[in-house]
């Protein structure tokens, strides 16, 4: 897996709802590397601390491999990377094959896999439609978030070396596509709940369903 793109972006209004809100998804390349810190990424906007940001989402990460896909969907649209408000968008990230508690080191960041991006209306406004949630979904190439261990920087180029590989089974996907399924698959639910890198408050959730 190697970054061919470091991506941050500026305050931007957009109407919604009929009101006007600001929103850091419209990212764009830069020239010079990223810092990654322990809740965000240094110089980029973070509006909603609530549900972006943080520990266990200090980073986003998205495959380059999924731009052609959605290329294919919106032609129309000016594409540039960064289109998924991802700070790094990654050539050879299949999260099929990347387990959540997986740790890596990017540049000189040393970073955990914690979870799938769970998309939300303003990745509908950068797109121009709503109806981008439901297939960003159904695609089922979230991309992923990512605990910063030790503070660094990435820049274009590096590469994503794995340190050390997850002990529990769970893929991104798979976790992924549990959140979204109606009938929770027991043996990856019993992963989820077991998997100390996700979140509490997401293991919290998925207990009723046991």
């Amino acid at each position: 897996m190697k970054v061919i793109a470091t991506n941050i972006g500026r305050p931007t209004n957009v109407k919604w709802n009929g009101k006007i809100i600001q929103t850091g998804i419209y990212k764009y390349p830069t020239v010079t590397p990223l810092f990654l810190k322990k809740e965000d990424v240094v110089n980029d906007t973070v509006i909603d601390r609530k549900h972006h940001g943080g520990e266990y989402k200090a980073c986003y990460l998205f495959a380059a491999d999924n731009y052609p896909y959605w290329k294919g969907k919106y032609p129309n649209l000016q594409w540039n990377w960064g289109m998924f408000g991802e700070n790094l968008t990654v050539q050879g990230l299949d999260e099929a094959n990347i387990r959540i508690g997986s740790i890596y080191k990017i540049g000189t960041a040393l970073v955990q896999i914690t979870q799938p991006r769970e998309p939300c209306f303003k990745l509908g406004i950068r797109f121009g439609t709503q109806n981008i949630l439901k297939e960003f979904i159904a695609h089922a190439h979230p991309g992923t978030y990512i605990k910063i261990l030790e503070e660094g920087t990435v820049k274009k180029t590096d590469s994503l070396v794995l340190v050390e590989a997850s002990d529990n089974a769970l893929t991104v996907k798979a976790f992924y596509e549990l959140l979204y399924s109606k009938e929770k698959n027991k043996a990856i639910l019993d992963l989820a709940l077991s998997n100390d890198a996700l979140p509490l408050s997401k293991r919290k959730k998925l207990q009723k369903f046991l």
